[in-house]
């Protein structure tokens, strides 16, 4: 049965960092899941800067949209998972016309099918409820809705970690 570590914080809070420092081990197969798309020439910089900091060995699926899909067929041959990130997995489904049952539905899929699988996968997502209360609806909707999708993972993972200026703090962890 596969373990799921969740990792949340603010923008720059070290939960990438953490992630990849927590996936790393000998002989480990490690799939590093991208929910980001390069649509601009910053965000590409930002792609590469995130690649540099992993091992070379390790395979990279740049998925935005259909993770479940690509998570059946790779959850069963490596030995970690890291999915980076939550939040732009929703906000990618958001802008894509999908209603909020429609995302949760999918963000449960996801945890079915990292809950079946032999790996072990690390879930990294934005925590968007400490911030000022967006000024448009839009912002609103879309920050009640990635809480939401944030507790549903939360509580289905076995380990939980909130990060501050690059310290993780525990919060949570399973028995099991």
């Amino acid at each position: 049965m596969g373990k799921i570590v969740f990792i949340l914080g603010g923008a720059r809070s070290g939960k990438s960092s953490f992630a990849v420092e927590l996936a790393k081990g000998r002989n480990k197969k490690v799939a590093f899941v991208a929910t980001c798309q390069a649509l601009d020439r910053e965000m590409k910089e930002r792609i590469k800067l995130h690649i540099k900091k992993r091992p070379q060995n390790w395979q990279t699926f740049e998925e935005p949209k259909n993770l479940s899909f690509l998570l059946k067929k790779i959850s069963r041959v490596v030995d970690v998972i890291i999915i980076d990130c939550l939040t732009l997995l929703v906000s990618n489904l958001s802008l894509g016309g999908l209603d909020d049952k429609a995302i949760e539905d999918k963000v449960s899929e996801i945890l079915k099918v990292l809950k079946s699988a032999k790996a072990k996968s690390i879930i990294v997502s934005n925590e968007v409820g400490l911030g000022i209360v967006p000024r448009n609806r839009l912002g609103r909707n879309f920050r009640d809705l990635a809480g939401r999708i944030n507790q549903i993972v939360a509580k289905q993972a076995d380990r939980v970690f909130f990060m501050v200026s690059g310290l993780p703090l525990q919060i949570k962890r399973s028995r099991r």
